[in-house]
């Protein structure tokens, strides 16, 4: 089997998710950011990263997922700044709403999993969410010191556990 994990980052947590999910393939593997990526061509598996952004994919996540994915096994990882394991039902609603539209972009490929997991929402977007004046912005801008630290050991370990079970 050859491996492709790709990924595009913003603030370095995509990227970790990444890192964490390349170490625990076997054989032949290559790590790259998607703006590095010509062709999905020849591999058997490709493993697509990138964080949730303004409620759903960011541009660069959208285009590489429109035009290279179509026949091609993918697996998807993504981080986001919710809590991924919420008691609130409007946050986890809103969750598998950005999920569900990570996902629908990838119609034409075949859908080998999924992962997901909290990374650390930046100082720099939450000050931009807070000065929007917008409630539910400065909602999610306010819980920022619950994300500071994420993707945690755990979270990664969990994104090792995804990459064996989808090679499995």
């Amino acid at each position: 089997m050859k491996y492709l994990v790709t990924y595009w980052s913003q603030t370095g947590n995509t990227k970790k998710v990444a890192e964490a999910i390349f170490d625990v393939l076997p054989g032949e593997k290559l790590l790259k950011p998607f703006d590095e990526v010509d062709r999905l061509d020849g591999f058997d598996l490709i493993f697509i990263g990138f964080p949730i952004m303004q409620f759903g994919p960011p541009p660069a996540a959208k285009k590489f997922l429109s035009t290279q994915t179509k026949g091609k096994n993918i697996a998807l990882f993504v981080t986001h700044a919710m809590l991924s394991q919420s008691d609130d039902p409007r946050q986890q609603a809103i969750l598998h709403k950005e999920l569900d539209k990570c996902c629908e972009i990838c119609a034409g490929s075949s859908m080998i999993g999924t992962f997901h997991c909290q990374g650390e929402l930046s100082e720099k977007i939450a000050d931009e969410l807070m000065a929007s004046n917008i409630t539910m912005l400065m909602e999610f801008a306010a819980m920022r010191p619950l994300t500071i630290g994420h993707p945690n050991e755990s979270e990664l370990a969990h994104a090792q556990k995804f990459a064996r079970a989808v090679i499995a």
